[in-house]
């Protein structure tokens, strides 16, 4: 097969790859038939025929690109032009911790012991993430060793060219960070061309005893993009793991991201903000996996949604008979801009334990007409109005991120999207 002739066949993972081929072979692409694709067609993504192996190579310019990094706080960077790695773009360290290649970690020796114990252990064996598992070639590899703090944010970005006619990347992360030890990262897929682009990006965490991990998804592609963003996340006793996604941008984008909580004491957040317009689609798929006690999971995704976008959030939270003490909360709260706009929401919960706390709930709506009418009644103009009022809504989403220099950046774009300057700074 053509990947056999890309990958390298003695790497200690070639069996895993072989193995995961065969399984999407037998599965193939999700179509809406399958329950948990239900709302989302890939048919207008996958008409494309696109390349994998990237044949050309493009150089970038950093004042070219500087715009989509996170650039007025200092971070290690692991920078990939349409798939490969690019080395004056990054800014990578061995001291003290390892933010590396992927590759690298996959084929030397020093790397075994993490690999094996590691590499494609919790991503489920489903379509994408069995291509990824066998087409992957590069991706992040970050570890931080026990008792450490990772000095600076890690920046994760990918960027294509538009060097092939339509191209699919296959990203792969693992991350694992030890005992007692933190983490900041942020990640970015931007495209810089007109030409279709389909990322599968595959990111495995690892969040051992008492480790905490910050992780920010900052989504704002051109419209001939589109993401399947899979993060699966195993916790260890008394972690914090939290993610933020924010989603703006791309044709298509399915955030699959799948929490396990393997310990006790250990707490789990997973927040989003998606604002789209015109004929866009977002889908959120997630999963609390709660299986021993003591433990919590907030969940809090906003969507506000004009034209034509449809946005998608299928949430479970699963609580184990074990899992007595579990305090889980989860909610979806919707704007629909338009009476074209649609939102598919099914939040649920499935709890074999009879001592938890456990919520849900979802609304979808239109902006407070009593309140616009204040505001408008104030001398603020409609157009501002509407502004401040979606802002508002998001901003319990944005109170959480810990990075201030993130939360400006979000702040700014989501300016941008509803066509206003939001005259303050967080």
């Amino acid at each position: 097969m053509a990947f056999e002739n890309l990958v390298d066949v003695d790497s200690p993972v070639h069996d895993v790859r072989s193995k995961a081929i065969k399984t999407f072979e037998a599965q193939g692409f999700p179509s809406k038939r399958d329950e948990e694709w239900k709302y989302t067609s890939l048919n207008s993504v996958l008409k494309h025929d696109y390349s994998v192996f990237p044949k050309h190579e493009n150089a970038i310019e950093y004042n070219d690109v500087k715009k989509y990094f996170i650039h007025d706080i200092d971070t290690y960077k692991i920078v990939f032009i349409d798939g490969k790695y690019s080395s004056h773009l990054s800014q990578t360290t061995h001291d003290g911790i390892d933010v590396c290649l992927m590759s690298s970690a996959l084929t030397k020796p020093k790397y075994k012991i993490l690999i094996d114990n590691y590499f494609n252990k919790i991503a489920t064996k489903d379509s994408f993430s069995s291509l990824n598992t066998a087409f992957s070639q590069e991706g992040a590899y970050i570890h931080i060793p026990k008792n450490k703090l990772a000095p600076k944010p890690i920046q994760i970005v990918h960027f294509s060219t538009g060097s092939e006619e339509a191209l699919m990347l296959q990203p792969r992360n693992l991350i694992v960070v030890d005992e007692n030890s933190h983490v900041q990262i942020i990640e970015r897929h931007q495209s810089l061309t007109d030409n279709p682009v389909l990322t599968n990006s595959v990111t495995e965490i690892y969040a051992n005893k008492r480790a905490i991990v910050d992780y920010y998804k900052i989504q704002n592609d051109n419209k001939n993009a589109s993401l399947i963003d899979s993060t699966f996340i195993n916790q260890k006793q008394e972690s914090v793991a939290s993610v933020h996604t924010f989603s703006f941008g791309g044709k298509l984008t399915r955030n699959n991201l799948n929490f396990y909580q393997n310990g006790e004491r250990i707490d789990s957040t997973l927040k989003g903000v998606t604002i789209i317009g015109d004929k866009q689609h977002v889908d959120h798929n997630t999963l609390v996996h709660h299986i021993e006690p003591n433990c919590e999971s907030h969940q809090d995704y906003k969507g506000i949604f004009g034209d034509n976008a449809t946005g998608v959030f299928n949430g479970k939270v699963l609580v184990n008979k074990e899992a007595q003490k579990t305090n889980a909360f989860q909610a979806n709260n919707n704007i629909l801009l338009s009476d074209k706009a649609s939102i598919n929401t099914k939040p649920q919960l499935e709890i074999f334990a009879d001592d938890v706390k456990c919520s849900h709930g979802c609304t979808i709506g239109q902006l407070d007409e009593n309140a616009m009418f204040y505001m408008r009644s104030r001398g603020i103009p409609e157009k501002e109005a509407k502004a401040l009022l979606m802002y508002a809504f998001s901003n319990n989403v944005l109170s959480s991120v810990k990075i201030p220099e993130i939360k400006q950046r979000i702040t700014k774009i989501i300016a941008t999207k509803l066509g206003v300057k939001i005259g303050f700074d967080l």
